[in-house]
């Protein structure tokens, strides 16, 4: 079993390149992280969408009445939306039974991406070890963790989440199972230099400066949390993300909507 980090989306040439591999998308700030947790709340599925436009046209296809508008632009909710991109709003009371059409500004890019390979998953620090465990028990030999970055940017936190899926891996199947590109070397041992205190990592990054000044320190509290318990492995089912249930529905069956 062979794993790679991709550092930022434009580390990857072509869509082709990934067909056949198993795809982590990390966002740790926050699109996964918030995934996860809309997921976890008791949402029917998110589908993630890059434009303003395309969000608001399937909302009003599916209906205003079983559909919630989430998303960000410059770390700020978009106007008319009902939520922004903190993990914290989608409380069960919120989002019980309702499809969440997410647009992000730099995690729903990196799903699109992984559209076509051979599966897909949503990662993050609070759920990495669920991943690993899945990632173990029905991954191709290529597996790519592929970090969403910050506006074409590497940016720490995905980083941290790379190496934490990389460390659950290896204490799970054993060092000698997995095979390790120089890259996902790094993401580990970053990992391993923050886990104690990843919170501190995670405030301290670039991104993570700018929620603690819109004071979303809460957020950053929430996200970097390490395996929340009952934390869901968001897997791409056709156009939308739902919580993996079965192998048969990791594999990427139609393009997004």
């Amino acid at each position: 079993m062979k794993v790679s980090v991709k550092f930022t989306p434009g580390m990857i040439a072509t869509e082709a390149a990934i067909r056949h591999a198993a795809v982590v998308v990390i966002d740790v700030l926050r699109a996964t992280s918030t995934i996860v947790s809309a997921l976890m709340n008791g949402a029917r599925e998110v589908i993630p969408v890059v434009t303003i436009e395309e969000a608001v046209a399937i909302a009003h296809r599916l209906g205003t009445d079983r559909t919630l508008l989430g998303g960000e632009r410059g770390a700020l909710k978009i106007n008319g939306f009902r939520f922004g991109n903190s993990p914290l709003e989608y409380t069960p009371e919120e989002v019980h039974g309702k499809t969440i059409v997410l647009s992000t500004s730099n995690g729903a890019p990196a799903l699109l991406m992984a559209r076509n390979s051979e599966f897909a998953l949503c990662g993050a620090l609070v759920n990495a070890s669920a991943v690993a465990e899945l990632l173990i028990e029905h991954a191709p030999e290529d597996i790519v963790l592929l970090c969403s970055g910050s506006n074409g940017e590497c940016s720490l936190e995905d980083s941290l989440g790379a190496g934490a899926i990389i460390a659950a891996m290896k204490q799970s199947a054993g060092d000698d199972s997995i095979i390790m590109t120089d890259g996902a070397r790094v993401a580990e041992i970053l990992f391993h230099a923050h886990r104690k205190d990843l919170f501190a990592a995670l405030r301290s990054t670039d991104h993570g400066r700018i929620l603690d000044g819109m004071g979303l320190e809460d957020d950053l509290r929430f996200c970097s949390q390490l395996d929340i318990p009952g934390a869901p492995v968001p897997a791409l089912v056709g156009s939308s993300i739902k919580p993996y249930q079965r192998q048969s529905e990791l594999k990427t069956v139609a393009r997004f909507l």
